[in-house]
C-alpha cells in the first residue's frame, strides 16, 4: 500500500480540526489516532527487517512497561497482570487507530504514584535505624513487581534509607574535609572517607540528610505527576518503534527540535550523547573535540546520577526523562557544571566540567612519528571520527574531510621521517561519512570492493574503492575497541578481509552495521491538508545493513579482532549483541576480490609474540587486576543498607578509583588512548604511555623487515 493511499484512508478515518500552531500544545484524541494507524503502516514497510506488528507486540509491550516503572517502584504483581492483557492486540490495535494502553498504564501508574507518596512520607516521619542490617537488590533485572502493598512499602523502605545514608555520608565526608582544611597541623590525616565512623551517628547532620531525602522524593513525585497524557503516549509510540531495533524511534516534535539542533552542531555544553535506560541517563558516545573529551573522565556507559551549576545544590536525575535532564546538562559556553557519576563498576565520582563548543580542531585526524628500539620509525595516526561537511561536499568544495586529512597526514609522515609502519587509532571512533570510510580504505589498497550495503528492498550495493593508487604500501596495525563502530567497523573489516592490516583490540567491537533515515510524518500527508494538522513529528528509521566483502554482517557481532588483548572495557556488556531487540546477524555472498599481495603479518606468530608482551607488561597486568576487581564489583548488586555496610562499601569504591600511589586511577576508565586523563600532554608522551600502541610498535618491531618507508602515489 503506498503512502498516499495510506494516507488518504487516515483522512477518512481520522477528521482532525484544524489548528492555527504546528506545535501540538493539548491532547489530541484524533491526532493520536491517526500517528497510531501511520506508525502502523509506515514501520512495517519501511524499516529494513519488514517485521510484522504480529511479531514485535510483545516486544512493544516489554519496552513500554519497563519505561513505565522502570526501577519496579510503584506498579504491583496485579497490575502488570492487568496490562499484560494488551501485550498480544497492539498490533491490532494500532492498525485501527487505537491505544488503550497508554491510557491504562497512565491511570494505574497515576493511582499508584499518590499511594506511594503517602507511604514515603510515612516511612520518612517514622524514621530509620541506620545501624539495623538491611540490604537491598538494585539490579532491577534480578527482583520481580511487588506482590502486595506490604512489600512495595518494605522495598520503599530500604530505598530511602540508602538515600538517607548515602546523603549522611556526603555531608560528613564534606564536614571532615573542612575540618581537615581548617588544621593545618593534620598531615598525618588520609582521605575523608577513611575516617568515617560506623558506632556512632551525628544527630545534626543525620537530621540534615533526612530532610535533604524528604526534599529529593517531593521533588521526585512532583515531576511523575506533572508527566502529560501526550508525554505517555510519545514513549508509548516510542516503545512501539524501538521493537523493530534499538536505533529506530518516533521522535515527537520536541524531540525532533533536539535532534535538528544537535545535527547543526550549534549546541553548547558538555558534549555527550545520552540515552535513558531502566530510569538511569547513561552516557552514549562522547564527542571527539568536546568538553567531556577533553576533561577525559566523563566516559560512556557512566550514568549520570545528579547535576549542579557551580556553588548551587545538585538535583537528583534518577528516574528524571531524558529531556528534562538534558536541560539541565545544557548551557552556555564558559558555565561550569558538576556532575554526580558512576561507573559501570559502581565507583561513584563528582567531576566539573566547563561547558563549552565543540573544539573543531580536535576532532581531526592526528599524526605523530614513533621510534621502536632498533631505531626504526613508526607511523601513528589517530581518527576520531570520519568528519565531513555535506552541506559543502561538492567538487570545488575547499571543506576539510577525513579523506583528504588523511592524504595530507600521510604525506606529512613521509617529509617528516620515512617510516616503517604506521599504526591506525580507531578506538571510541563512533562512526561518521560511509564515503570517508571507503575512500580512506582504498589509500591502502589497489582498488576493489570495500563494503557491501544491503536495502530494506534486499538490493545489495558494492561501495568500491575506484581509485587504483596506493597511498601506502608499508605494513598496518589497527587498534580498536568496544567503542569503534559503523564506519570504524568498515574501514577495520576491509582491511582485515584483504589482509592488508593486523587488527589488535578487544573480543568484539560495538557491532552497528544498519543505516538511519529521517522521515518526517507531516510530508506523507498532502499539501492541502498539512496545516490541518500539529506536528507529528518524525521517525528515526533503519533501513539498511552493512555486510563485509567476505559476506559476513558487521552488525552484531562487530569486529573479532586478530590479536585479543585485555582492555578496561572487558567487564562491560557494551554493543550491539547486549541491545534489546538488535537485528541479527547473517551473511549474504562473498564479493570476488585479490587479497593483498606485498607483506602480511604472520597472525600465528602476531599471537605469540603479543602473548608474551602482555604477560611481561606492568600496563596490562593493571589492567587485567583493576577489570577484574570491576566484573566483580559489578557482579554484587545487593548494597548494605546499615552504616557499617554503606561506610564499607564507601570506602571499596573508592579504592577502585586509585593507584598503587593513592591518586586518580589512569586505566579505569573506558577512554583506553594515553593521555585521557590530561589533554594537555603532547601526543608523542601520550603515545609512550599507551599499553596498547606500545605493543603495535613491538610487534613491527619484530616482525617487519627494514624498508624505504611510506610510498605515495605521484
Amino acid at each position: 500500500m503506498n503512502v498516499l493511499r495510506i494516507v488518504a484512508i487516515c483522512l477518512a478515518l481520522f477528521a482532525l480540526p484544524a489548528s492555527a500552531g504546528v506545535m501540538p500544545t493539548d491532547f489530541d484524541a484524533g491526532r493520536n489516532r491517526l500517528l497510531a494507524y501511520m506508525l502502523s503502516h509506515q514501520l512495517t514497510s519501511q524499516h529494513f527487517a519488514h517485521k510484522s506488528l504480529d511479531d514485535v507486540s510483545p516486544a512493544a509491550f516489554d519496552l513500554y512497561l519497563r519505561q513505565l516503572d522502570p526501577r519496579k517502584r510503584f506498579l504491583l504483581q496485579e497490575d502488570a497482570q492487568e496490562l499484560r492483557t494488551f501485550a498480544n492486540r497492539i498490533d491490532e490495535d494500532l492498525r485501527k487507530g487505537l491505544t488503550p494502553l497508554p491510557d491504562t498504564g497512565l491511570g494505574i501508574l497515576t493511582r499508584r504514584v499518590k499511594e506511594v507518596e503517602i507511604i514515603t512520607e510515612q516511612l520518612l516521619d517514622a524514621g530509620f535505624d541506620p545501624f539495623r542490617i538491611d540490604h537491598l537488590e538494585t539490579d532491577v533485572k534480578k527482583i520481580e513487581y511487588a506482590s502486595t502493598m506490604d512489600e512495595l512499602r518494605d522495598r520503599w523502605r530500604r530505598t530511602l534509607k540508602m538515600q538517607a545514608l548515602e546523603t549522611y555520608l556526603d555531608l560528613l565526608e564534606k564536614q571532615k574535609k573542612t575540618e581537615s582544611a581548617d588544621d593545618q597541623d593534620d598531615s598525618e590525616a588520609g582521605p575523608p572517607e577513611t575516617l568515617l565512623p560506623t558506632d556512632t551517628i551525628n544527630d545534626s547532620l543525620w537530621a540534615e540528610a533526612m530532610e535533604k531525602t524528604r526534599d529529593r522524593n517531593r521533588r521526585f513525585f512532583a515531576r511523575q505527576l506533572q508527566e502529560t497524557r501526550q508525554e505517555h503516549y510519545n514513549r508509548f509510540f516510542d516503545s512501539v518503534a524501538r521493537a523493530f531495533d534499538p536505533h529506530t524511534s518516533y521522535m515527537a516534535p520536541t524531540s525532533k527540535e533536539d535532534f535538528d539542533i544537535h545535527m547543526s552542531g550549534s549546541l553548547e555544553g558538555i558534549g555527550a550523547l545520552l540515552s535513558e535506560e531502566d530510569g538511569n541517563i547513561k552516557v552514549v558516545r562522547i564527542i571527539p573535540g568536546s568538553a567531556a573529551e577533553r576533561h577525559g573522565q566523563l566516559q560512556t556507559e557512566d550514568v549520570i546520577l545528579a547535576v549542579a551549576e557551580k556553588g548551587e545544590d545538585p538535583v537528583d536525575i534518577h528516574d528524571m526523562r531524558i529531556r528534562e535532564a538534558v536541560s539541565y546538562i545544557r548551557g552556555a559556553k564558559g558555565t561550569e557544571v558538576v556532575l554526580t557519576i558512576q561507573k559501570p563498576d559502581g565507583a561513584k565520582k563528582t567531576i566539573s566540567i566547563v561547558r563549552d563548543v565543540v573544539q573543531i580542531e580536535e576532532t581531526y585526524i592526528k599524526s605523530e612519528v614513533l621510534e621502536n628500539s632498533e631505531g626504526q620509525k613508526i607511523g601513528y595516526l589517530r581518527i576520531p571520527s570520519f568528519y565531513r561537511n555535506f552541506a559543502d561536499s561538492g567538487a570545488k568544495s575547499q571543506s576539510r574531510n577525513a579523506t583528504r586529512d588523511m592524504i595530507k597526514e600521510l604525506h606529512k609522515l613521509k617529509n617528516e621521517d620515512p617510516v616503517n609502519g604506521l599504526i591506525i587509532d580507531l578506538r571510541n571512533n563512533g562512526g561518521g561519512s560511509l564515503s570517508d570510510a571507503v575512500t580512506i580504505s582504498g589509500l591502502f589498497l589497489a582498488g576493489g570492493p570495500i563494503v557491501q550495503v544491503k536495502s530494506s528492498q534486499g538490493e545489495i550495493k558494492v561501495l568500491d574503492d575506484t581509485d587504483k593508487h596506493i597511498y601506502f604500501k608499508e605494513p598496518v596495525i589497527i587498534l580498536i575497541n568496544k567503542f569503534s563502530a559503523s564506519a570504524s567497523e568498515i574501514l577495520a573489516a576491509a582491511l582485515q578481509d584483504y589482509g592488508r592490516a593486523l587488527v589488535i583490540g578487544g573480543d568484539h567491537t560495538h557491532g552497528k552495521g544498519t543505516v538511519q533515515t529521517i522521515l518526517d510524518l507531516n510530508h506523507n500527508l498532502p499539501i492541502l491538508h498539512r496545516r490541518q494538522y500539529e506536528d507529528l513529528g518524525a521517525l528515526k528509521l533503519t533501513i539498511q545493513k552493512f555486510y563485509r566483502i567476505n559476506g559476513e554482517s558487521t552488525q552484531y557481532k562487530g569486529i573479532e579482532p586478530d590479536i585479543v588483548v585485555p582492555t578496561t572495557l572487558d567487564h562491560l556488556q557494551s554493543g550491539e549483541k547486549y541491545q534489546d531487540y538488535s537485528l541479527p546477524w547473517d551473511k549474504i555472498e562473498t564479493v570476488k576480490f585479490t587479497p593483498w599481495q606485498s607483506y602480511r603479518f604472520d597472525v600465528r606468530k602476531a599471537r605469540q609474540l603479543s602473548a608474551q608482551w602482555i604477560a611481561s607488561s606492568p600496563e596490562f597486568n593493571k589492567i587485567k587486576e583493576r577489570t577484574a576487581k570491576a566484573a566483580e564489583r559489578i557482579e554484587r548488586t545487593t548494597m548494605p543498607v546499615h552504616l557499617e555496610g554503606a561506610v564499607k562499601n564507601r570506602l571499596e569504591l573508592a579504592e577502585l578509583t586509585r593507584d598503587d600511589n593513592g591518586s586518580p586511577a589512569h586505566l579505569t576508565g573506558s577512554d583506553e588512548s594515553a593521555g585521557a586523563d590530561d589533554k594537555n600532554v603532547p601526543l608523542r608522551e601520550q603515545l609512550e604511555e599507551d599499553p596498547y600502541v606500545q605493543l603495535a610498535v613491538s610487534l613491527m618491531n619484530e616482525m617487519v623487515p627494514p624498508s624505504q618507508g611510506i610510498k605515495t602515489s605521484q
